[in-house]
């Protein structure tokens, strides 16, 4: 079952200037959304090839790890937290078609996170808002729509609140920083999970990591054998300190304040960020609508990648 809710004071013929809806489809690279070459590389779009990895190098000396696809109106992907997280492993079943319908699909991974540097400092949000926009300098990024999936959706949020100017449209699936941090731990099973083992015991298997990651989903078919090699793989580079130096704010406040439209996602069966999340979207923004499912969890582009990504497109389209 599939519920969509929208904000009551929900207005889209104002959201958007019309140069904003011209902007929508002009790349930021030389090619044409449109052009017969771009056609021409159209993947499938379920196509899990992931692209060949980019570097880029922040002011502060972190090395970021990235993919991009497409071109067009510009989309950065940000993935959630978690043992062995990456930004392709939470978006390769979302990439293709983003990139087919005519965006320019960029999916960074996350300091502490991926191939990305993993220093040992506070992992703040405030830390990640700068990294990304940073990010966006260096890309050469004037403005961007944001997916961002529960730590991803905190930063997305934080991004929209710091430079509004820049994001034209967010895209949130069981967004983080909605509650005060203790209420995750205290409340959440599938974060209890997930802090109960240090990074780098070695109580920290890939059994266990299977256990963990079966508890983001609402069907185990999601955690397959690939997907806790590749996630293992990462976790053995991470450092504790992202999770023990993490630190999020309750944004539930600042939500009015965000600018543009919001898409949300919301698992029923959501053990890491709570479903009262979606209620918080729908009546603190000014222009949100809110899609719950039934028999799902933590990764509504994962487990129903085809309804994401159909609902993402046409909004970022239409909205």
């Amino acid at each position: 079952m599939v519920r969509t809710t929208n904000s009551k004071n929900q207005d889209h013929s104002t959201c958007e200037s019309d140069e904003m809806r011209s902007g929508m489809r002009q790349s930021r690279t030389s090619g044409s959304a449109g052009s017969g070459e771009e056609q021409s590389r159209r993947l499938p779009n379920n196509s899990h090839q992931k692209p060949k990895s980019q570097y880029l190098t922040l002011n502060s000396g972190i090395k970021l790890h990235y993919t991009t696809m497409g071109e067009g109106f510009p989309v950065l992907f940000l993935q959630g937290s978690g043992p062995g997280a990456s930004g392709w492993l939470n978006f390769r079943y979302n990439a293709a078609f983003f990139a087919n319908n005519g965006y320019d699909v960029i999916i960074p991974d996350l300091p502490g996170f991926g191939d990305s540097d993993k220093p040992e400092l506070d992992y703040t949000l405030d830390f990640f808002v700068e990294v990304v926009l940073e990010f966006a300098d260096k890309m050469d990024l004037q403005q961007f729509a944001l997916v961002g999936n529960s730590l991803g959706g905190a930063i997305s949020v934080g991004v929209a609140l710091a430079q509004p100017e820049r994001v034209s449209h967010l895209i949130l699936m069981g967004c983080g920083a909605l509650e005060d941090q203790p209420y995750y731990g205290q409340h959440m099973e599938g974060i209890q999970a997930m802090t109960k083992v240090p990074l780098g015991s070695p109580e920290f298997t890939p059994t266990y990591l299977k256990e963990v990651l079966k508890l983001i989903v609402f069907d185990p078919k999601h955690i397959t054998d690939e997907l806790i090699e590749e996630r293992f793989r990462v976790l053995k580079t991470q450092k504790p300190s992202v999770f023990t130096r993490m630190s999020t704010p309750n944004l539930t406040d600042r939500l009015g304040d965000i600018q543009c439209p919001v898409l949300g996602f919301w698992g029923a069966n959501d053990r890491f960020c709570p479903l009262s999340g979606a209620e918080k979207l729908v009546t603190g923004c000014n222009n949100a609508q809110v899609i719950t499912l039934s028999k799902c969890g933590h990764w509504v582009m994962i487990e129903h990648p085809e309804l994401f990504n159909q609902r993402s497109v046409e909004f970022l389209q239409n909205t």
